[in-house]
């Protein structure tokens, strides 16, 4: 089925000359009539010569981070299936035909492989307790959320690629792509696949710290810009809430002697009250503005042709 679509093959690598040639050799075999892209991001190894050596057309992203790498990857690269995947061996190439098939025959627009580690040394206990935090905080933000929001083992519809403004710049990308397939309302599904541990001299690039700092923040700013009516309210309904707590006393005292004996107080809880209304009003300001920008986003969604067998 999938051979009739045009499937490009997107590997980004950062020093993954243990691990790369099987990961070329892998999806060359798993989807013959795609083209394998490599995409080395300043590697100071033998990543380049090794992913050429195996087959894959082999492009070059100065820019440090994976979020720069899939923005080059998006722009330069035309397709009309794009599959995802890390270079270090550990996403499974034979899931990527079922991925591809399943994009295309219910015309969806991203497929995510959620990972199952069959052992201990692929997937970190810490990572796995981050993954579900950060899944369930999606899930509540955005009211919906994947299984695995960090998989890095995705298939894409054109649709969804040439509608993708890639703003992050490291491994917070993932998150990113999760949100705006969940703001646009894309169909999307998910495919189980196996997840193994890198090969030996392949290390992980991921910082479990700042890394998921990072992460947090990205969903944080997400959250600010694409829900503002929400994301301010929440912060004039604290103020509005405390100012009436503060209040209470003040307006006790002043019904029993007609005084206001804390001055200051009232003054704060008067610029509370004020900032309170300015946070409620800007939320319903910018979300004008936020309705505009998915507007255009969708319109550049529905400029591309549906996902379909050719």
């Amino acid at each position: 089925m999938t051979a009739q679509a045009r499937i490009a093959v997107l590997l980004p690598c950062y020093n993954e000359e243990a691990a790369i040639a099987q990961t070329v050799a892998g999806f060359r075999a798993a989807l013959p009539d795609a083209t394998v892209y490599v995409y080395d991001n300043n590697s100071t190894d033998r990543t380049l010569e090794v992913a050429r050596a195996a087959g894959a057309v082999v492009r070059v992203e100065r820019q440090q981070g994976k979020g720069h790498v899939v923005r080059r990857m998006f722009a330069d690269i035309d397709a009309d299936v794009y599959v995802m995947a890390d270079g270090d061996l550990t996403y499974d190439p034979t899931s990527a035909p079922a991925m591809v098939t399943q994009l295309l025959a219910e015309q969806l627009d991203m497929v995510v492989g959620t990972r199952q580690h069959e052992v201990s040394d692929a997937y970190r206990g810490g990572h796995v307790l981050g993954n579900r935090l950060f899944t369930g905080l999606l899930s509540g933000l955005f009211g919906r959320s994947f299984t695995d929001i960090f998989s890095g083992y995705r298939v894409f519809s054109r649709r969804f690629v040439k509608s993708f403004p890639v703003l992050s710049s490291g491994f917070e990308i993932e998150t990113e792509m999760s949100v705006h397939a969940l703001e646009l309302r894309m169909p999307v599904g998910e495919v189980i696949t196996r997840y193994g541990a890198r090969p030996e001299g392949s290390a992980s690039k991921l910082s479990t710290y700042s890394d998921g700092w990072r992460i947090l923040r990205t969903i944080g700013t997400l959250y600010r810009v694409e829900r503002p009516t929400l994301f301010y309210g929440a912060i004039g309904a604290v103020l509005l809430a405390t100012a009436l707590v503060l209040a209470v006393p003040l307006v006790t005292t002043y019904l029993h002697t007609g005084l206001v004996p804390r001055f200051p107080t009232a003054i704060l809880i008067t610029g509370m009250v004020i900032i309170a209304v300015l946070c409620f009003f800007a939320g319903l300001i910018l979300d004008t503005v936020t309705r505009g920008r998915r507007e255009v986003r969708r319109l550049a969604y529905l400029g591309q042709p549906a996902p379909t067998q050719l």
